[in-house]
């Protein structure tokens, strides 16, 4: 196994105050955010290869390369900065207040105590080291900073971390940030700004909009009944391994055409039938000898199109819920395709802006914090999009060849769903029990809608 040699860690802090909508000191939390305290940070990269010169350069453009690669890691660090003037609540820490009611209060302080730059060197690891495998090498969890650690603890521990790892002829840029902070939407927001910043603009083209949103009856300095020193879950996960599916859009198509075509509809999306296909094999993988027994698949569905009004364009926080959907085996691996992409369709349409305002309501009356030890061995659970802007991401030499995500939340039937590198794919990085992705390899049905 090789080994990372980690180079410097710097604390990074923004230039400036003048962008974005730093006067907010304090940020209160949503329960959007508050429900992922006890959870781990997103954690996501993206892998480049280093430049290298073509033919048809001329020969000072090539002699210029190496030294584009000696300094891209001081650019990284300088556009960094910057872009934390846009983000103030990412250089800063949670706080936490202890009520007179043993209830406590969480929030951001953008106190600008700096987020974390860190660099560090794989040794004789290759590109092809990293996506030649079947399995997802466990070598790529050491390329994100911050492992092991849970939301609550940005109390102490930086919100926003980078580590850029070089490799022989590439770069990895991963980053770790504090989900009771952000989602996915959020991440790839903060991503995408970083990567315009550090191609020369002096703006962002999507500026962050930092007040959380909050109905007009709700208090915003939410009271849960927990504190920091209260909060544990001392559930081991198992080990897992990681696999990734990469579906064409001609192979989507047709998933979502039989789809629909079954139900006699038009409705489902290709989304939902690529993931409801995905379900059906895991279900059927597990060979589970009860028929009547209940699995579940729970998924991410965002409240931010969907409130009325919808919230603002470049919303910086949680607006996600999670929808359960159950159903007997013998009811997902049997009532074919369609039926499965159905029950997701018609679970997405329960999320208006009546019923999410309820669950948003409901959930500051009675708060429950969500824990990895919930996840059951029946359940999967999906969370990313095929919609983020992924490989748009070029810092000043290329674009990303592939992407990756960390350690964090991982667990058996975690799903994450990325945007393939050609557009219209969607790859699907699986995380099961090693025997079930190997049945899974070996499920016909399955693979002939995956593209190796």
């Amino acid at each position: 196994m090789a080994e990372i040699r980690f180079i410097s860690v710097d604390l990074v802090q923004a230039t400036s105050h003048h962008h974005g909508e730093s006067t907010h000191h304090r940020i209160e939390l949503t329960p959007w955010d508050l429900q992922l305290l006890l959870v781990g940070p997103i954690q996501k990269g993206l892998l480049f290869l280093k430049p290298t010169p073509t033919p048809t350069q001329s020969q000072s453009q090539q002699q210029q390369l190496p030294v584009l690669a000696n300094t891209i890691v001081d650019h990284l660090k300088i556009s960094f900065s910057r872009t934390l003037d846009f983000f103030p609540l990412l250089a800063g820490r949670l706080g936490a207040i202890k009520n007179d009611d043993d209830t406590s209060s969480f929030f951001i302080d953008c106190n600008n105590a700096g987020a974390h730059f860190v660099h560090a060197i794989a040794d004789n690891v290759t590109v092809s080291d990293i996506l030649g495998p079947v399995h997802v090498p466990r070598l790529v969890h050491s390329f994100f900073p911050l492992n092991g650690y849970l939301n609550y603890e940005g109390t102490s521990k930086p919100l926003l971390a980078v580590q850029v790892t070089e490799l022989l002829d590439g770069f990895f840029v991963g980053c770790t940030m504090n989900h009771a902070v952000s989602d996915g939407s959020c991440f790839w927001q903060f991503f995408n700004s970083w990567s315009e910043i550090a191609r020369g603009s002096d703006k962002i083209s999507r500026p962050p909009v930092l007040n959380r949103w909050f109905p007009s009856d709700v208090d915003c300095s939410i009271r849960i009944p927990f504190s920091s020193e209260q909060i544990s879950d001392t559930f081991v996960l198992p080990k897992v391994e990681e696999m990734v599916f990469h579906f064409t859009k001609e192979k989507i198509a047709k998933l979502k055409a039989k789809a629909n075509a079954e139900m006699n509809t038009t409705t489902i999306s290709s989304l939902q039938a690529l993931l409801a296909h995905l379900w059906r094999s895991v279900v059927r993988c597990q060979n589970i000898n009860d028929t009547n027994q209940e699995v579940k698949y729970v998924f991410l569905v965002s409240a931010r199109p969907r409130l009325r009004p919808p919230l603002p364009e470049g919303y910086f926080g949680n607006a996600i819920n999670g929808e359960i959907l159950r159903a007997a085996v013998e009811e997902v691996v049997g009532k074919g395709l369609g039926w499965v992409a159905w029950q997701m369709n018609k679970a997405i349409a329960l999320q208006t802006n009546d019923g999410i305002r309820k669950l948003y309501e409901d959930w500051v009356k009675n708060p429950k914090l969500l824990k990895m030890s919930v996840m059951t061995n029946n359940a999967l659970t999906t969370s990313s999009s095929p919609r983020f802007n992924v490989y748009g991401n070029d810092f000043g030499w290329g674009k990303p060849v592939a992407v990756r995500s960390g350690s964090a939340n991982k667990s058996d039937g975690k799903i994450t769903v990325f945007p393939g590198v050609e557009e219209g794919s969607i790859d699907i990085e699986v995380c099961l029990l090693p025997q079930k992705l190997v049945a899974m390899r070996d499920d016909e049905e399955f693979m002939e809608a995956v593209t190796m």
